[in-house]
């Protein structure tokens, strides 16, 4: 194994079950001491159960690993100062933090309310920034941090009944793209992982159990862990969004078409004319900022088509 966490201290939220549990159990076996965070919910995150976190820290202890216990929830304040205090207090540090935990209640639009719609997209948005808030300050005094974030290609792309969660996930995608910048200074690197797995929430999309068990089989929680194992390490990229599956991996980008100047007195049949040039991505742009995508809207406005 080249690539190694001795003496690093790594958090993974939601770590009880499927994904997370597979990312502590691999840092782990690569020498990380790895803080095992999750409540103990249902895939819809009632309930909770603190032996599910422990059980976890057994499997790693039996290899020879060193892992603790937090049955904290990620969207409460009280729970993740806790989190942050026990890893500090046990292990002196942090060094990683894989923002994993999430839950999955699938509607379409029009049947749910706004507070069951707030409180999916909380849990993936929230519930991703208050760990990492509370993390962010050891990274910058240590001069050192990995973080990894879980978006999903169900927000990044889209699909129905998940408007809710697609919001959440979407949502750490805009902390990725400013803190790429904000951590780079102090050392710290961030990137999201969108996962494609047989997991609890997984189960939802695939309703038929011969499809299921198939599923299950070709997409495996395991064959995501290399990826973000690779993002957690010392050579890790930054501010990337890598897409995984099936032993599949891809990176996934925001970028703008060129588009074309219709002057400023243009009006809506204009754009409505010109819809073609304004929609083409075969030559895509990249933008380090967003003041960088005004540069070009500045450059292009001074020849007016």
């Amino acid at each position: 194994m080249t690539i190694r966490f001795d003496d690093q201290v790594a958090i993974v939220t939601g770590a009880g079950n499927g994904l997370g549990k597979s990312y502590a159990l691999e840092l782990a076996r690569r020498g990380a001491k790895v803080v095992v965070n999750d409540l103990g919910g249902e895939r819809d995150g009632s309930g909770k159960d603190p032996a599910v976190a422990q059980k976890v820290v057994d499997e790693i202890r039996a290899f020879g690993g060193t892992a603790i216990a937090n049955g904290s929830s990620v969207t409460d304040d009280a729970g993740v100062a806790r989190l942050i205090d026990e890893a500090i207090g046990a292990f002196g540090r942090i060094d990683i933090l894989v923002a994993n935990a999430g839950i999955h209640r699938g509607a379409q639009f029009a049947d749910m309310t706004v507070a069951e719609f707030q409180d999916v997209m909380e849990m993936h948005l929230l519930g991703t920034v208050k760990p990492l808030r509370a993390v962010w300050p050891h990274m910058q005094k240590q001069r050192y941090g990995r973080v990894v974030m879980t978006t999903s290609t169900i927000g990044l792309f889209g699909l129905g009944g998940d408007a809710h969660y697609c919001a959440g996930k979407m949502g750490v995608i805009g902390v990725l793209n400013t803190l790429r910048m904000e951590g780079e200074a102090a050392g710290i690197h961030i990137n999201a992982i969108g996962p494609i797995a047989a997991t609890r929430m997984g189960r939802d999309a695939v309703i038929k159990e011969a499809e299921w068990n198939a599923f299950a089989k070709d997409f495996s929680p395991d064959f995501v862990t290399p990826g973000v194992v690779y993002l957690a390490s010392r050579d890790a990229p930054n501010g990337k969004i890598l897409t995984a599956g099936g032993g599949v991996y891809a990176c996934a980008e925001m970028v703008g078409a060129r588009g074309i100047s219709l002057g400023v007195d243009c009006n809506a049949d204009d754009v409505a004319k010109n819809w073609a040039a304004i929609s083409d991505f075969s030559q895509p742009h990249r933008f380090a900022d967003a003041l960088k995508h005004g540069d070009l809207l500045r450059e292009m406005a001074g020849t007016t088509r």
